[in-house]
Formats: C-alpha cells, structure tokens, sequence
C-alpha cells in the first residue's frame, strides 16, 4: 500500500513541497505520495484525527498551524518544544511525534560553509517565528554570540528571554545595528521585508558591512533580495532562502524514511519551479 505524506496549511496552493518530495520518492523508488491540504484552522483537530484514521505516514506543518497542531499531538521533540512550534511530524506506530527542521535546516547549510559557527558573531534581523527556530537552534547547537535587533525591541527582549540555552545577547535597535554592523560575521534577515511584490525594501541599511561577511536572507521570492543583492555589491558572500527550504524539506524526509536525500537535487527542482538560477 502506497504510503501517504502531506503538507497542511492555508493557503497551501503555492507550496513546492509535494514536487520536490514527489520527485525524491520516485528518485529513491519508494511508493509513496506527497500532497499538498489547505486545512482551515478551525478543520485542524479533524484534520489531524482524519490523519490517524488513515494511518499517514508524516506531514509537514506550516503557516497558521505550526503553533496550534502541538496540543494535537502524542509527543514534543524537546528542540521544537523550547521553540514552541512545529512543521514536522513522523507517524511512529500510530503515535505522531513532533519536529522543527526549520532552524535545524538553517543551521545544516552554515554548518556546511563554517567548520567554526560556535565562535561566529551573529546577528539576526527580526523577532518573529522563523527567528526563533532559527536562534533557538543556534543557540542550541554551541553558538554564543547572538544578537537581535527589530523594529519592537520587547519581542526581541521576549525572545531572548526565552531561550532555554546559553548564550551571550545583545538586543539592538535597528539603527544601533546598523552602526555595529562591520562587528558582525553572519548576518540573518528573517522577517518578510523585501518579499515579492515588495522587492524594493529592506530592513536596515548595510552601509558598514563587513567585505569579508556572510549574509543570509530566508526569502526565495525573489531569489535575490533588495538586502542580498546591496550584500553581494559589497563583495559579501550571500545565501538566500532556498537552501534553508531545502535543508528543512530533506531533514523532514529523513526522518520519514531513514534516508538523507540529494540536497542538489531538491535544490535543482525547486529553482527549476521557481524559473531561476541564483542560490
């Protein structure tokens, strides 16, 4: 019987998830099937009890569900508890068990650009659910100089206030980060600032950026941000979202199936569906 996995959230429609995992089963011959569900909040507990009925094999879980599946569930991995949401669940003998790849996807691509993360001076932009996973999981991984800075300084404050692990953090106001931006190695932009259609906007200046820094922005839409593409003019290294997209989709499909898949190739099928190139 063919083993059915799915992605829950509304809207869904856009999601890329079902052809970069349909096309990593056929590429693994594993008879399974992957398909997109645009569940309504107030559908998310039948949707879930619909999930047991059927026996699913996993799903991931994204906006606005990543929150409220948690009390849905048998059990919390202690990461994704400490960042208080979810976007991946494996079916283990009937039992559905909660995961974050998302920050841990994160990390998984600076890990393979830095043999030295843990002693990297970072700062992350922005204070909303994609910064905490992301320094939630740094933080947890050994990293332990992370500052914040956002436009409302007390979600930064909150944000640093609950991580449960050790690390040394500043929360700086957008202006001040601006200033000590030549201080910093890795630059994280996390918040929705210069997604498409808004293309022309981003969220600090980068007037003192380092050359020899690495700055990273989690949109893929466009692939080259405003922020990225002042980074890159100042001879910074940049990334953009899709390798974080990737590593999260391949860590969730580990988890389902044991194998750790082609990350090339996801990555291929996703810029080939997103009609670009840069990465």
């Amino acid at each position: 019987m063919k083993s059915l996995y799915a992605v829950i959230g509304k809207p869904i429609a856009h999601s890329m998830s079902p052809v970069m995992h349909n096309d990593l089963f056929q590429h693994y011959e594993l008879d399974a099937h992957y398909h997109a569900f645009a569940i309504e909040p107030d559908d998310l507990a039948d949707a879930v009890k619909g999930f047991r009925a059927i026996g699913i094999s996993g799903f991931n879980v994204t906006v606005p569900h990543k929150v409220a599946i948690m009390p849905l569930l048998d059990e919390i991995d202690p990461l994704a508890r400490s960042i208080g949401a979810v976007n991946t669940v494996v079916n283990e003998n009937g039992r559905l068990i909660g995961y974050n790849t998302d920050g841990s996807g994160f990390v998984l691509g600076l890990k393979n650009k830095f043999d030295d993360l843990e002693s990297k001076k970072v700062l992350i932009i922005g204070a909303g659910g994609a910064a905490r996973a992301i320094y939630f999981t740094m933080a947890h991984v050994g990293v332990k100089h992370l500052d914040i800075t956002n436009r409302t300084i007390t979600k930064a404050e909150n944000l640093a206030n609950d991580c449960p692990y050790s690390v040394n953090t500043s929360i700086l106001q957008l202006e001040e980060a601006e200033n000590r931006l030549g201080a910093y190695d890795i630059i994280i932009q996390t918040t929705s600032i210069g997604m498409a259609p808004q293309t022309e906007c981003e969220p600090l200046s980068l007037h003192n950026l380092s050359k020899n820094a690495f700055v990273s922005d989690i949109i893929y839409n466009p692939l080259e941000t405003r922020l990225l593409k002042m980074a890159r003019e100042k001879a910074a290294n940049t990334q953009n979202g899709i390798e974080m997209f990737v590593n999260q989709g391949a860590l969730a499909f580990e988890k389902w199936t044991g194998i750790m898949p082609d990350t090339s190739r996801m990555t291929t099928k996703v810029l080939t569906q997103l009609g670009g190139t840069k990465c």
